[in-house]
């Protein structure tokens, strides 16, 4: 059953310029009402969790890159606003030929989501696709060195707001974990065959 907790939340976060505020004045470009950073970061956690409970068989990741950039006007200056941006390292090992139908059941979900697919790498060495939702939220997969997957979410232009860092598992310096490339081996992402075709009706 399709968990509604997100779709609720986003419901408040309504981005500038696709309507108004009070008196009919239009919103500054880049800013979202009603939502600061620290609930766009809750926002953004629930994109990735959910994306990657979506994935069977299940990946191991570890949390990547994480900031919260200032948004700024054409002059540099301040806008009070800033975004959050998250991303997942994915650990376990897909291989060449099995990342194509990686990157499809993502795609999947993020259609299923309601989101916007707005561009799709077709390359079997680093795939990749990127997607929009309707508040603004930019999300992307894509495959780098080794055959490694990344997940990125950023947030648009929110109410600047302290915003609390995800907590991370140290890493022993002399663990595979620390090398920062996928080790664990999948019995299916990890195959070295294509995904089989499902049957064909009938049969």
């Amino acid at each position: 059953m399709k968990s509604r907790i997100l779709p609720i939340a986003l419901a408040t976060l309504v981005v500038s310029g696709c309507g108004m505020i009070g008196g009919g004045e239009k919103e500054p470009k880049g800013k979202a009402n009603n939502v600061d950073m620290q609930q766009a970061a809750d926002l953004v956690e629930e994109i990735l969790n959910g994306t990657l409970a979506a994935i069977k068989p299940k990946v191991e990741t570890k949390r990547g890159l994480s900031s919260t950039p200032l948004c700024t006007d054409f002059k540099n200056d301040s806008t009070g606003t800033g975004q959050v941006k998250r991303g997942r390292n994915v650990l376990t090992i897909i291989s060449a030929e099995r990342r194509g139908s990686f990157v499809g059941v993502v795609e999947r979900y993020w259609k299923g989501e309601g989101y916007e697919i707005t561009s799709v790498r077709p390359n079997k060495e680093k795939p990749a696709v990127f997607a929009r939702t309707p508040e603004g939220f930019q999300l992307s997969l894509d495959f780098g060195r080794e055959g490694q997957a990344f997940f990125n979410v950023s947030s648009p232009c929110v109410t600047e707001s302290d915003v609390t860092e995800p907590s991370k598992t140290p890493i022993a310096p002399d663990s595979p974990e620390a090398k920062g490339l996928p080790y664990i081996t999948s019995t299916f992402w990890s195959s070295d065959t294509p995904v089989p075709s499902p049957p064909a009706e009938g049969n």
